[in-house]
């Protein structure tokens, strides 16, 4: 999955191409925070946090060797039907949408990769993959940390399937400034790409990025005409394809399904 330096990467492009309130981003802190939500639980990004859930659980996904999130499902349940009560509310289940998205991006496209590439089989290609990843976001410029605020406690608290504890929201944003802190794009420049390069991963963050625009600038023009924002529906009016079910993959398939995000 992308690291959180990418996450983070991802919410500052966003916000530095458009204001919060032309995306439906009521609390821009609280969207930050959410883009590291689906993480908090699932055991080795954040140490010591109170329990763990599953990765097919935080991130709606299927078990897979290259998971593929339901960024689709999840803004259908918790965003078009289930709008949180209050704005902050809303702005962490927008960035724990956009985690998805981009997670469904990145790993769905090197589903693509792999199936038209000669790479390693198992455990390997899982650790390959990662580590281009990691490296790519740490040569990324990125600056932007968490304020712990009323807001953003109440918001975690009353989470979409499962409340946030506070002190796991101080564990997880002392993570994520850690990540701010220590990212110094020149020391990344010193590694080298296993499986996929810097030009791949640039031409993947920004068609990403493209996504997360338009997603979210459909939805507020739909929303002002009164109109319920179904995924379905944002995906029509924004001229984007309809969703893929990905299924379990087999390592030794020679079928190569059409990628669409």
């Amino acid at each position: 999955m992308p690291s959180w330096n990418i996450h983070i990467a991802h919410v500052e492009r966003l916000l530095s191409e458009r204001t919060a309130e032309e995306l439906g981003i009521a609390d821009a802190n609280t969207f930050l925070f959410g883009n590291y939500v689906p993480d908090i639980y699932i055991g080795y990004m954040v140490p010591g946090v109170s329990f763990h859930l599953d990765y097919l659980i935080t991130h709606v996904a299927q078990v897979d060797l290259i998971p593929v999130p339901d960024a689709d499902r999840f803004w259908d349940s918790y965003i078009a039907y289930r709008t949180p009560q209050t704005p902050a509310g809303m702005s962490l289940a927008l960035g724990a949408w956009a985690h998805l998205v981009a997670d469904r991006y990145y790993n769905g496209n090197f589903r693509a990769f792999w199936q038209t590439h000669e790479t390693p089989a198992g455990d390997e290609l899982r650790k390959r993959k990662q580590a281009d990843f990691d490296l790519f976001g740490r040569s990324l410029r990125i600056a932007s940390h968490v304020e712990i605020t009323p807001e953003l406690l109440e918001a975690a608290q009353g989470f979409c399937g499962y409340s946030i504890l506070p002190a796991d929201v101080a564990k997880s944003v002392n993570v994520a400034s850690e990540i701010v802190r220590t990212n110094v794009p020149e020391n990344a420049q010193c590694d080298h790409y296993q499986l996929l390069g810097a030009a791949w991963l640039e031409d993947v963050f920004d068609s990403c990025h493209e996504r997360l625009r338009i997603w979210l600038e459909t939805w507020q023009q739909l929303e002002a005409k009164g109109e319920r924002p179904l995924s379905t529906l944002i995906r029509a009016e924004a001229g984007l394809p309809a969703a893929t079910a990905f299924g379990k993959a087999v390592m030794s398939s020679d079928e190569k399904p059409p990628l669409v995000l």
